[in-house]
C-alpha cells in the first residue's frame, strides 16, 4: 500500500502500513519532548509533552484499523478508535491530559525503532458547537524515531484528517505544520 500526503506536510502513517515486523509487545515506556509548534493554528512557542505508554498494541489491532479504513472511511474509523481501550496518556505540565488509542514501535535498522502513536483528539464545547473547519480533522498522529540509546526525534500532527483513496492511505495535518518533537528521551515506566 502506498502512502500519499494531501498537503506538503510530511505524512506519517506507519500507523497503516503493513510491517511484517511490527511489534506490538514491549515493556510500558514514558517519553518526554520538547514540542516546538511554528504553525499560527496551533500557537508557536515550545512546551514539554508527555507520553505514557502502558501497553503497545497488537499487531491485530493495526490491520482491524486499516481494513476499517479502507472499507468504511475515516468517520468509522474514529468511532473504532474511539472504542478502543486506551493504551497511554498525552499531557503537559499544566494539564491532566487524554487518552492515547493506539501505540506500535517498530525496530529500525540502526537499532533503534519508530514509534506511532494515534489517537482522537479533544473536541472543547465551543469547537463541537460552532463546528469551524478544524472539527474535519479529528485525529492525532505522533511518530517518533528512537535511537538505541534511547533518545531521538519526530513529529505530531495535532489536528488531522486521515483518508484512504486509490488504495492510497492519506493524512492531511489542518495547520500544515506539524509540531516538531525535539530532544525525545524514553524511560522504562517505574
Amino acid at each position: 500500500m502506498k502512502i500519499r500526503p494531501i498537503t506538503a506536510a510530511p505524512a506519517f502513517v506507519v500507523l497503516v502500513c503493513s510491517l511484517a515486523f511490527a511489534q506490538s509487545n514491549g515493556h510500558p515506556e514514558r517519553f518526554t519532548a520538547n514540542a516546538v509548534s511554528l504553525s499560527p493554528e496551533y500557537g508557536t512557542g515550545q512546551q514539554m509533552v508527555e507520553f505514557m505508554v502502558n501497553r503497545w498494541s497488537p499487531n491485530a489491532e493495526r490491520e482491524r484499523l486499516v481494513m476499517v479504513l479502507q472499507e468504511k472511511g475515516p468517520a468509522e474509523l474514529l468511532k473504532q478508535l474511539q472504542k478502543m481501550k486506551p493504551v497511554g496518556r498525552i499531557r503537559t505540565p499544566d494539564s491532566i491530559g487524554y487518552d492515547l488509542r493506539y501505540a506500535q514501535q517498530t525496530p529500525s535498522e540502526d537499532g533503534g525503532r519508530t514509534i506511532v502513536i494515534a489517537t482522537d483528539r479533544p473536541i472543547g464545547f465551543w469547537e463541537a458547537t460552532q463546528r469551524p473547519r478544524s472539527i474535519d480533522y479529528p485525529f492525532t498522529v505522533i511518530q517518533m524515531n528512537i535511537g538505541r540509546e534511547g533518545t531521538g526525534a519526530g513529529t505530531m500532527s495535532y489536528a488531522t484528517k486521515i483518508i484512504a483513496k486509490d488504495n492510497m492511505i492519506e493524512l492531511e495535518d489542518f495547520a500544515t505544520k506539524p509540531i516538531m518533537l525535539n530532544n525525545i528521551r524514553a524511560e522504562a515506566k517505574k
